[in-house]
């Protein structure tokens, strides 16, 4: 099975207040068979994923924590409450929660993320190709660095592990190997 086929169904949440890109981003992943769901500012986004919160839950985090969504996409700038203040209160009820801003201010972004959120989040420069924001959905670089390591990708997917903790194994794999260079 090839790493374009191997992705498991994703839940993802879009804020993006300009309705021809936000349609892009959903027909462009739903195509991969993830689940969407699409807002068009900053409040209606919080809306739907307190919602999400208390309903069905699909992830669990690095920690035991269910997550709502998989994968929570912010536009920067939008309209009500920016993709910042989205990103803060959604941080602070599960702060392992993956999130992608989708931006054309990606220096101001990175700057806010890490005055105000006291971390840095994955960053996408507006414009860019839908191929890459599946690629960047899906983890396809992380993935495809697993599959150089020989690490069995089927028992991966048996356990569903969120982007954290791809991420904690890829880092931990070139640790051991790091040590093993001579």
């Amino acid at each position: 099975m090839s790493i374009t086929e191997w992705f498991l169904l994703m839940n993802i949440l879009i804020a993006e207040d300009e309705k021809d890109i936000a349609l892009l981003y959903k027909v462009a992943l739903e195509r991969r068979n993830h689940q969407v769901t699409t807002t068009e500012n900053g409040e209606n986004c919080l809306e739907a994923y307190h919602e999400k919160c208390y309903s069905v839950r699909t992830a669990i985090d690095a920690v035991g924590q269910p997550l709502p969504f998989d994968v929570v996409i912010l536009d920067h700038k939008m309209p009500k409450i920016n993709g910042m203040q989205v990103a803060e209160e959604i941080l602070a009820m599960n702060p392992h929660q993956r999130i992608i801003f989708a931006s054309a201010y990606v220096k101001e972004t990175l700057t806010d993320s890490i005055r105000k959120l006291k971390q840095v989040v994955e960053l996408m420069q507006k414009p860019f190709n839908v191929n890459t924001l599946i690629d960047t959905v899906e983890d396809k670089e992380i993935y495809s660095q697993l599959e150089r390591f020989k690490v069995d990708l089927d028992i991966i997917r048996a356990i569903n592990p969120t982007h954290e903790q791809i991420i904690d194994l890829l880092k931990r794999l070139k640790t051991l190997q790091k040590g093993r260079t001579f």
